[in-house]
């Protein structure tokens, strides 16, 4: 049974890190490559480290995969996040199917700065009622 539940495991886990790297050769900018390689990629690399824990039986390979899992939900997430946001400032262009860029209005190129979002005129405007989202502007 923890054989099957092994292959179970391994199975899942590479073709996890297949749609991964389909994602990256195939999806069309780097922020939308970045969330296939993070996401698909962690949890495939997951999945082989619980069939990896299963198939020894012991508890130091159950801690050392429990390790390397804690590690990759710590790290991927980061690194992805400053990739994204250096290919973001260096000027790698966006997909012309990207919906809304809303560092645009709030990134100033020549001081590398970011104003808040609080900061944005639009948003003291009144609301939308139906939203049930109020806003209201620091004093």
């Amino acid at each position: 049974m923890i054989d099957w539940l092994v292959a179970f495991f391994l199975i899942a886990g590479a073709l996890f890190m297949l749609v991964a790297a389909i994602g990256i050769i195939r999806l069309p900018d780097l922020p939308t490559r970045m969330h296939a390689s993070t996401k698909a990629g962690a949890m495939g690399a997951m999945l082989i480290m619980a069939a990896a824990a299963l198939s020894f039986m012991e508890w130091l390979a159950f801690a050392r995969g429990l390790a390397i899992v804690l590690f990759i939900i710590l790290t991927a997430p980061i690194a992805a996040h400053v990739i994204g946001r250096a290919g973001y400032f260096v000027g790698v262009p966006l997909w012309h199917g990207t919906i809304k860029d809303e560092l645009r209005e709030r990134y100033d190129a020549d001081t590398h700065t970011l104003r808040s979002a609080a900061a944005r005129p639009e948003q003291d405007a009144d609301p939308d009622p139906d939203s049930g989202v109020r806003y209201k502007p620091p004093e």
